[in-house]
């Protein structure tokens, strides 16, 4: 893989510069435009019903999904994986990377719109996880309710999965996988904004842009064999132990 990072954009006038960015504007209005007529075609999708009384374990002991929403008429939950048994540094890196992003909930919560975390792995052990990385969004345990509530649906990645209440009754009403969980990490939009973009081998940059990274692979999350954001949660003196 490419490492070279002494290859860069041409060097131009400003004229010459403004004129190429806003031919590319125009572009990028398109392709804003398109993700506001498939948002539009999202919300007049159907919806399936989904038993409301499946049990999720939170910090109060068991509860129902309908619990999870908080009162509020939406739901958007996203389904940590977990790997049962191993250490913090062993711990999914793709969720560390999505769910660790998503921090501020009060707009959501604006628009009547309640975000959780529903973790495949037992909740005592998992909720050790979530402190260590400093998260506060609410944490659930789904271990014994991922089959009812995922179906035959691939746990890897994990699925991001969006509710609607009406009252007492609860429906799913879209779920997305893959590049799919995106816009939970303003990360990856930003990158995009930069000469060098993600720097991942798959895309189309110039020849000889710094490509470091294999998609297919770990450690394009993952720093010296950890989740990278875990690195800075040791630096600040904060124990990785899941057992206590």
């Amino acid at each position: 893989m490419n490492t070279d990072t002494e290859m860069t954009p041409s060097v131009v006038d400003r004229a010459t510069y403004e004129a190429d960015l806003d031919a590319l504007r125009v572009r990028e209005k398109a392709h804003t435009h398109e993700g506001d007529a498939i948002a539009a075609a999202r919300r007049r999708l159907p919806m399936v019903g989904v038993d409301p009384t499946i049990t999720v374990v939170g910090p109060h002991g068991p509860v129902s999904l309908l619990d999870v929403f908080e009162g509020r008429s939406q739901l958007i939950a996203y389904f940590h994986m977990w790997h049962t048994g191993h250490s913090a540094a062993e711990q999914c890196e793709g969720c560390t990377f999505f769910n660790g992003q998503v921090r501020e909930l009060s707009y959501l919560h604006s628009r009547d719109v309640t975000y959780a975390t529903l973790c495949q792995g037992p909740y005592d052990v998992s909720l050790r996880y979530r402190d260590f990385m400093g998260w506060d969004v609410p944490w659930y345990s789904a271990q014994d309710a991922a089959d009812a509530l995922l179906g035959d649906r691939p746990r890897s990645p994990a699925p991001l999965v969006c509710y609607l209440r009406q009252e007492d009754r609860v429906f799913e009403t879209f779920w997305t996988s893959g590049r799919g969980l995106e816009p939970m990490a303003p990360t990856y939009g930003l990158l995009d904004m930069t000469a060098y973009g993600r720097q991942e081998t798959w895309e189309d940059s110039p020849r000889g842009w710094p490509q470091r990274w294999e998609r297919r692979t770990r450690d394009i999350m993952r720093t010296d064999g950890r989740p990278t954001a875990q690195w800075s949660r040791l630096a600040d003196g904060h124990p990785d132990d899941l057992l206590g």
